[in-house]
């Protein structure tokens, strides 16, 4: 396996897994991983079995310490010296679950805004999920105003 970020040639691929791991309501189409990629492609952790994109972790850097609704629609509202990297989503395609792939993503996402010299981390997250962003010390804050997907999203926070 291996990681690189991602440059708008990997446009076709990353839409296509994102179609494939979450629902229409929830999934960002081609159009939006279009300006995501031109705005922040080096925020965008893709792992690779082969030739093959299997997962990938995206998220834009803010100086906002909360994650909003209109962070996934604006990848214009990316700024590289921001204080804290978001996670917009994490993907692995259903054939590669449950065998650390995301996690192995989500510790270089955490390591490389370490480095960055971030404050830390914010995702959101259904309840289901808690525990597993728990383990990489993630802190649940409650849920989030986030109405993406007509969904409860809960707002998680690493802090460096």
């Amino acid at each position: 396996m291996t990681i690189r970020t991602a440059t708008i040639e990997d446009l076709e691929t990353v839409s296509a897994v994102e179609a494939e791991c979450f629902p229409p309501a929830e999934a960002a189409t081609k159009e939006e991983f279009e300006k995501r990629l031109t705005h922040y492609g080096k925020h965008f952790w893709l792992m690779f079995d082969g030739d093959k994109l299997i997962a990938f972790v995206d998220g834009f850097v803010t100086d906002e310490a909360d994650l909003t609704d209109e962070m996934y629609e604006k990848a214009e509202m990316h700024r590289e010296n921001g204080d804290w990297q978001m996670i917009f989503g994490v993907n692995t395609i259903p054939a590669y679950r449950k065998k650390g792939y995301a996690g192995e993503l989500i510790k270089r996402a955490i390591a490389d805004a370490r480095e960055q010299g971030r404050k830390g981390l914010v995702l959101t997250c259904k309840d289901r999920l808690i525990p597993y962003y728990a383990k990489f010390g993630f802190v649940n804050e409650g849920v989030s105003e986030s109405v993406h997907g007509n969904v409860v999203w809960n707002q998680m926070r690493l802090t460096f």
